[in-house]
């Protein structure tokens, strides 16, 4: 299941005023500051499951989704928040970051 809350979906309804309509996927990206559920515009594969909210397709792996629903994407005061059933692994500073959760 994905959720798009109302001030999420009036965020991307804007977006899309001034460029064109694409689906919004959802996705796990990786990096040294560890896993992060994102958002980014792309076209359908085979082996998403689709959403739609207010007019706008939402895509995500249909194997990502069976681990990771529910997934609600929300909006919160400067950028968007996805959050999942997910525990997410995170970053040791790898890129010469000392922050992170490995200490």
């Amino acid at each position: 299941m994905l959720n798009v809350t109302e001030k999420a979906q009036e965020q991307i309804a804007r977006y899309f005023e001034e460029n064109a309509l694409k689906p919004v996927r959802v996705f796990l990206t990786s990096s040294c500051s560890g896993q992060q559920i994102v958002l980014a515009l792309d076209d359908a594969k085979p082996n998403d499951t689709t959403f739609e909210f207010a007019g706008i397709q939402y895509l995500v792996d249909t194997a990502f989704l069976d681990q990771a629903q529910p997934i609600e994407i929300d909006f919160a005061g400067s950028g968007f928040k996805v959050s999942s059933s997910l525990k997410l692994a995170c970053g040791c500073g790898g890129c010469g970051s000392s922050d992170g959760c490995c200490s």
